[in-house]
This record gives structure tokens, sequence and C-alpha cells, in this order.
């Protein structure tokens, strides 16, 4: 049935990409309409990261404030809106089409407060 070599996870009929696999152990082709089991996949690893959430036994419910010393991201000369401060971390990423700037997160270093620009 298999008309090509593929990577793991895409179709071995059509190519296409792969959906997440089923509870059943199955994977359906959305493409060809053609049902695979869960050795399509091949040896992909996936590997995940935990955070927990600290929090203080004596009071039940309650997170415990981590404060970080070091800032997120490069520092800048920008007064906060907030503070006064005159030092921010930022932060960019690209939530708007690719033609369009970028967007802009500052943290003030002393209050943490957050603001973002569209540049």
């Amino acid at each position: 049935m298999e008309s090509f070599a593929t990577t793991p996870g895409f179709c071995p009929v059509c190519g296409t990409i792969l959906p997440e696999l089923k509870l059943t152990g199955s994977v359906g082709c959305y493409n060809c309409k053609n049902n695979f089991e869960a050795d399509v996949f091949g040896e992909m690893e996936v590997e995940y990261t935990i955070h927990f959430n600290s929090y203080d036994p004596e009071k039940k419910g309650t997170k415990i404030k981590q404060e970080k010393e070091e800032p997120d991201g490069p520092v800048v000369e920008r007064r906060c809106p907030k503070c006064g401060f005159n030092k921010m971390s930022y932060a960019t990423l690209q939530l708007r089409s690719a033609d369009e700037g970028q967007t802009v997160f500052f943290t003030c270093l002393k209050c943490k407060f957050k603001e973002s620009e569209n540049s």
C-alpha cells in the first residue's frame, strides 16, 4: 500500500502530514482517507517539560511569589509609566502578519509592570 518512502508522521500513501494519534491507536489521513496504525509514526520522540508551582505548606493553596533576580531579556533605558524607574527589559514577538512590524513587550525591572508596543 506504500507508494513512496516518507518520514515518520507523514502519510505513506500521499505524503500529507498526519494528525494526532487517536485513542484507538490508529490515525486517519485527511487527504487520502486511509487509516494507519501507530507504527506509521516510527521512532518519533517527544520531550515534555513540566513546571510545578511552589506553594507554602502552611497556607494551603497559596502560591509563593518567586522573584527573579535576572531580567527576562535585554535591558534598555525606558521610563516605567507606573513607578518611573528608568530601566526595562524587553522581548519581541511577531504576532501580526509578516508584512507588519513586531510587538515589543517591556517589563519594568523594579515593579515588574508590563506594557507592549507595536513597532
